[in-house]
């Protein structure tokens, strides 16, 4: 075959309509081979001989997307120094833009033999592993344009690409569970319905199908075992055709676009498929271990692990920089999506042993011209020693908070708790983000998602029931901050099933109205079970799937979370930019300020009520005419008044509304205990008057901005 020198850059396989230039980085490598691999599964060997800077390149003109192919890296198998090296082994290419396949599990994919580790495996794991596929990067975006949705207007919905919509009616049956189906109109009309404008994908980079776990009858569902970082996941591909997953999943964004729908991406930068030191050698292990993995300093032969999965990547290599860099400007560049969730982001920030947020990995994102302009939102812990850093992330950086799940569960389940958290998680949580020029955004708002109960699951089981994954109870989270209204499971009880209908609305409540970034799992707003599994990632099944198969009351719980949206999006009250600066309480006549805090009598809190261990009522006031920051065009922000009755507690409690000051007269606009009340007929409740509120159950009243008088004129009628 004929071969050009070729260039080192760009990374990987690139086509440009003559043929392939072909690179990888090997620092340790003393020699390469790409390897072509034909439909029957036929290795063609092509030695490279051109090495610039630890890349080995080389050109072929003729190749064409759909080539499979991979590389054979010969070098030092000398795992004490940290060097794995082994030519036997058809290695992936790291710059891969699609996969083909999946490993079997066969003993040719390791470096040892099952029956004496410590002996050398020179079985070729051609035919065992997957291969790198060609693509053609041409494709017709048309008009597509970024939604650039402020991260305070925006509204995120956790899915997975095949649980949404694998049971679908109106989803064709032949795209269900794939990038089609998620971009299928059937998928966005309810999208669209819901009110929700940004869509965050669980792992969609290629990602490996554990053989323990198919052994058992089980699958990898949730895909946190990355090992293409440039590569869409090829079993959500409606078609089998080689490197298509890549133009389906462009044809998805490109029509959630279209609806105004951003697509987020969960990513797992911080660890790969191969596994500890007994894991398969796929790819990087193979190529340059010492180069890519971090290692005990003291004894190379095993991994540094802070993720719980075997290994860790080597943050302070500026080799894994550059892949991490390289692949995160290629899917918003080539495959346009909106930003990026980074999967136990504290293992990020270790370039040495501690958690450093000013590490490489932040300078590097913070100087980038394009990752720096997409939405940035981190899981800020792993299972390092200090590991939990929720709220220490820089400036440019929002982050899952998981101070405010543990705060709301515990308000509404009736836990010890002080007012004062529960408020701190309502207006923000400036105690975690009110510095370094941080604002109320950078809190990711979440009741629940992926890892854990549903939220219907929430409010029916005390304990986690995950039979199903055959680990004896021993996987998932123990302390699930649950209540189950008084059944564990199913019930028949009418009583029972009520409270559980209003303290899902409660817990909506509660987020969709609270200041930062809500996140809604897919699925809650229907009242999605998993019958008490808390942790589905082996589920690939109805029980980890949406049931579109809706009764009244998920129909009505849908109609209600979507009112919630369409509340906040109405609403800027909802969505400060800022901090609330908080002020006067009304007292004596006084104009109250951004916001008030009052006990259910009407009279200020106290700092003996923020303290109280046991509170389970308050209310909120909120300020529509008292907004400091100006919308985009620089206009004052104004909106109506509003006042958030809680009641957390097992017995109705007799709220009094505040005076005038306040608010001249209130209409009801929802009651968790009721609904949304009907336009026409919502009741309106006069200052100072005294209404029950429910147990266990909110109630929101607004009352409009008064109408400006006309210049030496009375109010216009």
């Amino acid at each position: 075959m004929e071969t050009w020198p070729g260039q080192p850059y760009p990374l990987g396989a690139t086509y440009d309509g003559s043929g392939v230039s072909f690179s990888v980085f090997s620092e340790i490598a003393d020699r390469v081979e790409l390897c072509l691999i034909d439909d029957e599964g036929a290795e063609t060997r092509i030695e490279i001989t051109e090495v610039d800077g630890a890349i080995w390149h080389v050109y072929l003109p003729g190749v064409e997307p759909g080539q499979r192919y991979g590389y054979r890296v010969y070098g030092p198998y000398d795992p004490a120094a940290g060097h794995r090296c082994n030519p036997a082994k058809l290695l992936l290419d790291p710059y891969a833009k699609a996969i083909e396949g999946q490993p079997d599990g066969d003993e040719s994919l390791y470096s040892y033999r099952f029956a004496d580790p410590e002996q050398f495996n020179d079985d070729d794991s051609l035919g065992h592993t997957m291969l790198s596929v060609v693509i053609n990067p041409y494709f017709d975006w048309g008009h597509d344009r970024p939604p650039a949705l402020p991260y305070h207007e925006t509204i995120l919905y956790e899915a997975h690409v095949k649980g949404l919509t694998m049971t679908h009616p109106d989803v064709p049956e032949a795209i269900r569970g794939t990038y089609a189906g998620v971009g299928h109109p059937a998928t966005i009309e309810h999208l669209q319905k819901l009110g929700v404008n940004a869509l965050e994908l669980m792992p969609v980079h290629q990602f490996v199908n554990d053989s323990h776990l198919v052994e058992r009858g089980l699958s990898n569902y949730w895909g946190y075992n990355t090992i293409g970082f440039l590569a869409p996941h090829n079993a959500y591909a409606s078609t089998g055709q080689l490197g298509q997953q890549v133009g389906e999943f462009k044809n998805m964004v490109r029509s959630l676009h279209d609806a105004g729908i951003e697509v987020i991406l969960d990513v797992v930068y911080n660890h790969t498929a191969e596994g500890n030191e007994r894991g398969p050698t796929i790819g990087f292990r193979g190529i340059d271990n010492a180069a890519y993995y971090r290692l005990v300093d003291e004894d190379k032969a095993h991994y540094y692990d802070t993720t719980g999965t075997g290994n860790s990547l080597l943050m302070r290599s500026p080799h894994v920089l550059q892949l991490i860099m390289d692949s995160l400007r290629y899917w918003v560049l080539e495959m346009h999506v909106d930003g990026f969730r980074f999967d136990l982001a504290a293992t990020l920030a270790r370039q040495f042993h501690e958690v450093d947020k000013l590490s490489a990995f932040f300078d590097i994102i913070q100087q980038d011209p394009v990752i720096s302009q997409v939405k940035l939102i981190a899981e800020p812990w792993d299972l390092g020693d200090g590991g939990y850093q929720v709220g220490n992330f820089p400036p440019l950086w929002s982050e899952w908070n998981g101070k405010y799940r543990d705060t709301v569960r515990d308000f509404w389940r009736g836990q010890p708790a002080t007012m004062a958290e529960f408020a701190s998680r309502l207006t923000g949580s400036s105690d975690l983000y009110n510095h370094s020029d941080r604002r109320p955004t950078a809190s990711i708002n979440f009741i629940t998602a992926h890892d854990g109960f549903t939220l219907r699951d929430l409010v029916s089981y005390n304990e986690k029931h995950n039979e199903a994954n055959g680990e004896d109870g021993r996987d998932g989270e123990s302390h699930n901050r649950s209540w189950n209204c008084g059944v564990e499971g199913e019930t028949d009880d009418p009583k029972i099933n009520q409270l559980r209908v209003r303290q899902q609305r409660n817990f909506l409540t509660t987020l969709l109205l609270s200041q930062g970034v809500p996140m809604i799992a897919h699925g809650d707003e229907l009242g999605r079970s998993q019958g008490g599994n808390n942790n589905v990632y082996a589920q690939d099944n109805p029980v980890s799937w949406i049931d579109w198969g809706l009764t009244d009351e998920q129909r009505d719980l849908l109609d209600f979370t979507a009112g919630l949206i369409a509340l906040r999006k109405a609403h800027p009250v909802f969505r400060r930019r800022r901090f609330l600066a908080g002020g006067a309480s009304a007292a004596d006549g006084a104009e109250p300020g951004e916001i008030s805090w009052l006990k259910p009598d009407g009279h200020p809190m106290d700092d003996a009520d923020w303290n109280a261990g046991f509170a389970r009522s308050l209310m909120v006031f909120l300020n529509g005419d008292a907004i400091p920051e100006p919308d985009t065009m620089g206009r004052p922000v104004t909106d109506d008044r509003f006042l958030l009755l809680f009641n957390a507690h097992s017995e109705p409690i007799d709220f009094v509304l505040p005076g005038d000051a306040y608010g001249a007269a209130w209409t009801v606009q929802l009651d968790s205990s009721s609904g949304f009340a009907e336009p026409d007929a919502a009741p309106v409740w006069q200052p100072g008057s005294t209404h029950p509120v429910e147990a266990h159950s909110v109630v929101v009243l607004s009352s409009p901005l008064e109408p400006e008088s006309p210049a030496g004129g009375e109010p216009d009628a």
